[in-house]
């Protein structure tokens, strides 16, 4: 080969190494392998409803905008927030038997969605629903911690990029899942509650038969030992109040964007484009997790890749900020701010959620790794209890186009904001080897 036609070759061969990681993942453990596929199940059953639920109860059941906050809070805390008690167990009795309990629950939870004919049941299904992935993620993700550091330890892969993988998995469940959940709602909600009920029992089913049942990493030691070093781990602490800004950022994808979709139509049925919504950011991961975990790794690490990540969801609150006082532009126009605000979001999640899981092992001493996953998220869902009921509120200004309209989004783009500083700061005075990565 010229040289001509090596320079000719270099930009075919630059894009084939970055997607090289898809092809590597023939050369993953078999557990790693389930473990990634268990993440597409997961969101294939998750994405048939959660997108859904917020229209079903303004319009189903005619729930006020702070109900509509409750439910979602409470869903998002009984999960995200109980995440810290679902790491322990999985610690202390290992991964298959949190897995198991937690897809039978959540199969009794979306029935109870899809039949909840008040306020009340719906919060019994909210809490059932959350209740049963605050069982199975943690096992989940702390499994695949483990298997990424024998992974990189061989040479195979990078845990950051195990990561990635993860994500991506997780997106090509949720690419299907909401265009399903539309196809689904033309009977009724219902239906679809009832079908992704019968998705989980065939996830708890195929689990029985393949998941490993392997030896629990903290079986000899006190229940409550990883939550005990959790709370005394002050800079995990600083890491996670800062970080829960982004599960309230991202849980506005069910919440915020409806109402901005509702604003755009001018009342009329902006909630039809909602599962295309979240289809686009699942083909932005699907397309950009890769390349992106890979070039934050190479260039920002986490000192840079953290801080950079909430920047684009701060952005992505105040680009609809900006829009919301106006009056709304004719045609496909009108879902401009929309579509920024998905894809600002997606970006910003493809930045900072591989850097900082990767990163919670590593300030874990790949010790008690289900405590601190679970600690993590339960700073996220009491951010996102406490959060979405407010949020739920002032979206209520968001509604129509006003000189308060922008608000709720500039109120939501503060909180991002804060968290990507604190972050930064908390980097600066803590870092150590490697790329910036905080230790």
């Amino acid at each position: 080969m010229t040289a001509t036609d090596d320079r000719a070759a270099r930009p075919a061969r630059r894009l084939l190494d970055r997607w090289s990681l898809l092809a590597r993942a023939r050369d993953l453990s078999g557990v790693a392998r389930l473990l990634l596929a268990t993440q597409l199940a997961f969101n294939v059953g998750f994405y048939l409803v959660v997108p859904f639920l917020a229209v079903h109860l303004a319009e189903d059941l005619l729930l006020a905008g702070w109900a509509v906050g409750v439910v979602l809070g409470v869903r998002t805390f009984s999960q995200q927030g109980l995440f810290f008690l679902g790491g322990a167990l999985a610690d202390r009795y290992g991964t298959k038997p949190m897995v198991l309990t937690g897809c039978a629950i959540r199969v009794a939870g979306f029935a109870v969605l899809g039949l909840a004919p008040d306020f009340g049941t719906v919060l019994l299904g909210a809490v059932l629903t959350g209740f049963a992935a605050a069982l199975f993620s943690p096992a989940v993700e702390s499994a695949l911690a483990q298997e990424g550091t024998e992974l990189e330890r061989r040479g195979v892969i990078t845990r950051t990029e195990v990561f990635g993988l993860f994500a991506v998995c997780g997106e090509l469940g949720a690419v299907t899942g909401p265009l399903l959940g539309a196809a689904l709602l033309a009977a009724d909600f219902t239906a679809t509650c009832l079908v992704a009920a019968g998705a989980f029992a065939l996830i708890l089913l195929a689990h029985l038969r393949w998941l490993p049942a392997a030896p629990a990493r903290d079986a000899a030691g006190p229940p409550l030992a990883g939550w005990a070093r959790v709370l005394r781990d002050r800079v995990f602490l600083l890491f996670a109040l800062c970080y829960s800004g982004y599960l309230l950022s991202y849980n506005q994808l069910y919440l915020a964007l409806p109402v901005e979709l509702s604003r755009a139509s001018g009342g009329g049925d902006g909630q039809a484009a909602l599962g295309w919504m979240f289809a686009t950011a699942s083909v932005l991961v699907v397309l950009g997790q890769l390349p992106l975990a890979g070039w934050a790794r190479r260039r920002l690490g986490a000192v840079r890749a953290l801080p950079l990540g909430f920047g684009l969801l701060a952005l992505a609150f105040a680009a609809v900020a900006v829009c919301a006082p106006l009056p709304v532009p004719p045609g496909l126009l009108a879902y401009a701010p929309a579509l920024a605000l998905v894809v600002l979001l997606t970006f910003g999640q493809m930045l900072a959620v591989p850097v900082a899981q990767d990163l919670v092992a590593r300030l874990a001493g790949e010790r008690s790794l289900g405590a601190y996953f679970g600690f993590l998220s339960s700073a996220g869902g009491a951010a996102v209890l406490l959060g979405s009921t407010g949020a739920g509120a002032l979206l209520d200004l968001a509604a129509t186009p006003g000189p308060l309209a922008a608000l709720p989004w500039a109120t939501l783009a503060a909180v991002p904001a804060l968290g990507g500083l604190g972050l930064w700061l908390l980097a600066r005075r803590v870092s150590g080897p490697g790329a910036g990565t905080p230790t």
